[in-house]
């Protein structure tokens, strides 16, 4: 949870790990998870007081699952971010949404780009919230906004 004891800025952080080989490739990855994305919120600058996101360090195939039905798109990605609609009621937290990423493509992406595991999962978790924050890429000008978060 955020130090902060004011209830209505207290942002709490939901984390799963389903799949048992991010606990064995990275040690932390609980306190990795959340200090990123608690970083995320802090350097969006955006004020969203109380809320609520998850965290999922899963598989490809849970993926790769997500990607297809909801998404249309055939295979694992390295991340997935499901921004909620909901208005939650006065007073109550709001729900940010759900990060999810997948095991076999991030750690093969770290490989490959020769990055620290621990380095590439911050900065997917990064990217995975301030798409929860309604940041996107799919324009140059938002795209550098978002690099430079």
């Amino acid at each position: 949870m955020n130090p902060d004891p004011d209830p209505s800025r207290v942002v709490v952080i939901d984390l799963a790990i389903p799949c048992a080989k991010w606990r064995r490739a990275l040690p932390g990855a609980e306190k990795h998870a959340k200090e990123a994305a608690r970083a995320a919120l802090a350097g969006s600058k955006k004020k969203i007081g109380a809320a609520e996101l998850s965290l999922v360090l899963s598989d490809d195939a849970a993926v790769a699952a997500l990607n297809e039905r909801w998404r249309g798109r055939v295979g694992p990605t390295n991340v997935l971010a499901f921004a909620t609609d909901e208005h939650p009621l006065p007073g109550a937290p709001i729900l940010l949404g759900d990060v999810i990423l997948a095991y076999e493509t991030v750690k093969r992406e770290a490989r490959d780009q020769a990055k620290p595991l621990v380095d590439h999962v911050r900065h997917l978790i990064v990217h995975g919230v301030l798409h929860l924050l309604g940041y996107d890429h799919d324009a140059a000008a938002p795209a550098r906004q978002m690099e430079t978060l």
